[in-house]
């Protein structure tokens, strides 16, 4: 595939057959937007049901579509990584397999890509349940104490990142919840933008109460060791 395009969306899927066909359906709709070029690259993150198959005919039927398959199951982080590192576009788009938000949304995220280096969905009227909604407002408001990235909805699976920025970010896991954070180390500009939220309707959720809520705090005091040793510079002459 010629790289005449300006944005590569990201799509990790890990057990996601029920969705497929939905979200091959609703990324063709956005790829095919006049003054987008867009290409989708799916991160299979060791599924072991039929989402790889699925993926690979999507890709065969879709020239604009390509994969890579991950040997295991290594989470959300790993899976951003090896896209980051396959991405030769401008920027990158990041979106979840689970449809709860949309590839529509990426045209309002992209009207501020002038002015800055991240830009990340937040989630309105959010159709989640309680348990889930209050766990991560909490989670949200625990990593911000910390981080002070001034995000108010860090897990929103919708974002776009200049893929300069991107592949300079030191990754670990959990790096996703601490990617506007990181952003902002590297010295770039970063701004939400309201999205919309729609409720799963196939498939089961990877998070829970523990890996939402009491998992992220041991990698929060990695983010704040990091913060006070990350190395930043910038040579302003050569000789």
């Amino acid at each position: 595939m010629e790289n005449n395009f300006d944005l590569t969306v990201l799509v990790p899927v890990y057990n996601e057959e029920g969705n497929m066909h939905r979200l091959e359906r609703e990324l063709i709709s956005f790829v095919q937007t006049p003054g987008i070029r867009s290409k989708v690259l799916f991160i299979d993150d060791g599924s072991t049901d039929k989402s790889l198959e699925l993926i690979e005919a999507a890709c065969k039927a879709n020239g604009f579509f390509s994969f890579v398959q991950l040997k295991g199951n290594h989470g959300l982080s790993t899976a951003f990584k090896a896209g980051i590192d396959q991405a030769d576009t401008e920027w990158i788009g990041y979106i979840d397999a689970d449809l709860q938000t949309t590839p529509g949304d990426f045209k309002e995220l992209l009207k501020y890509s002038d002015s800055f280096d991240l830009v990340t969905g937040i989630r309105m009227n959010r159709k989640d349940s309680l348990v889930k909604n209050i766990s991560s407002k909490l989670a949200n408001s625990i990593r911000r104490s910390i981080t002070h990235d001034g995000i108010s909805d860090t897990g929103c699976p919708l974002k776009i990142i200049r893929t300069s920025i991107a592949k300079k970010i030191p990754f670990f896991n959990g790096m996703h919840r601490f990617l506007p954070a990181l952003v902002l180390l590297e010295g770039g500009k970063i701004k939400e933008v309201p999205v919309h939220h729609f409720p799963r309707i196939a498939g089961k959720s990877k998070y829970h109460l523990w890996n939402r809520l009491f998992g992220p705090l041991s990698d929060l005091m990695v983010y704040a060791w990091m913060r006070r040793n990350y190395i930043r510079y910038q040579i302003v002459k050569k000789g």
